[in-house]
Order: C-alpha cells, then structure tokens, then sequence
C-alpha cells in the first residue's frame, strides 16, 4: 500500500519533497559561487606570492635590527575614534637611552577588511623626538597603525593593536 493514495513514481508526494530538496541545496550552493566569484574578500591579499615576498632570513633580519636599534615608540591616541572626524594623535620616539629620535615618520592606516582603504599619513616632529599628525578613518571597523621611523640609514617599524573605529551617533 502506498501513501498519499495510490499514486505513483515520480508524482509520489515524498518524490516531489526530496526533488525539491536537493534542487534548493543545488540553487543555494550556484548562488553561493557566483557571489564569491563576483565579490572578492580583501581579507586575502591576491598578489601575495609576488608582493612584499621576504624570506624568513630578511624577516629575521629585520626584527634583529629593531631589536637592536632598541627605541621604544608612546602613542597617545585620541579619547573617541569615529568616522570621518580628524583624530589628533601624538607620539613621542626615545632610543635605548632614552634619548628623543629625530627623523622621518609615516604611519599606515590599515584595515583588513579592505585593503584599498589603507592610507599613508607623514607626521610633523614637533618637537625632537615628540610626533603630531591627524588621522580621518573613511571606514567604520577595526583598524591598525604601522609606524615607520627613519633616521638617517635606521629604520625602525611597530605597530598598534587593533582598535575600533565607530559611526557618528
């Protein structure tokens, strides 16, 4: 005795269910695809096997060399990170003795979640050894600073932990 009263086959009511099921999963599973092949995550950078490519030596290399050089870089971050207001931050650059550096510095803006928002700002020493610059962050999200500091053949690079940047209430 069948069910759903003696139909057959294919018209079976069960039939239909399970060729509906899979049907859903097989639509679900070509938009799935189609969205990642039309919306790339900038999570992964897709020129990583050519860009920026360092051995472990050169990496090595260049931790040696900060650790070496031994200055030690204070931020005083802005009390409110939000978007699209100028953020006012100072930083002050002291060597292993604690003497002020006086050089160069840039600081990357960089976001993971989309690498084409990434900016560079220069900071103006005011003072030796003491950093200004002001920072306009075009996203919401997390963010980080790499700061880059040269003086004359040194360079010394660090970063900031992740912070949040929010949206104007």
């Amino acid at each position: 005795m069948t069910t759903q009263g003696e139909k057959k086959g294919f018209f079976n009511p069960w039939v239909m269910g399970m060729i509906g099921v899979v049907l859903a999963a097989l639509a679900v599973n070509a938009l799935l695809i189609w969205y990642s092949m039309h919306h790339r995550s900038t999570l992964v950078d897709h020129e990583y096997s050519t860009k920026n490519r360092k051995t472990d030596t050169e990496t090595m290399n260049e931790i040696e060399t900060r650790n070496a050089l031994g200055w030690k870089v204070s931020i005083k971050p802005p009390q409110n990170l939000t978007l699209g207001i100028p953020a006012s931050y100072d930083m002050t650059v002291l060597d292993r003795q604690g003497q002020p550096v006086s050089g160069n510095m840039e600081v990357l803006a960089y976001r993971a979640a989309d690498a084409s928002k990434d900016f560079v700002t220069a900071f103006q020493q005011t003072t030796p050894g003491n950093y200004h610059g002001v920072i306009t962050f075009p996203l919401k999200g997390f963010w980080e600073l790499r700061i880059r500091i040269v003086r004359d053949q040194e360079k010394f690079e660090t970063e900031t932990p992740r912070f949040r940047v929010a949206e104007p209430k």
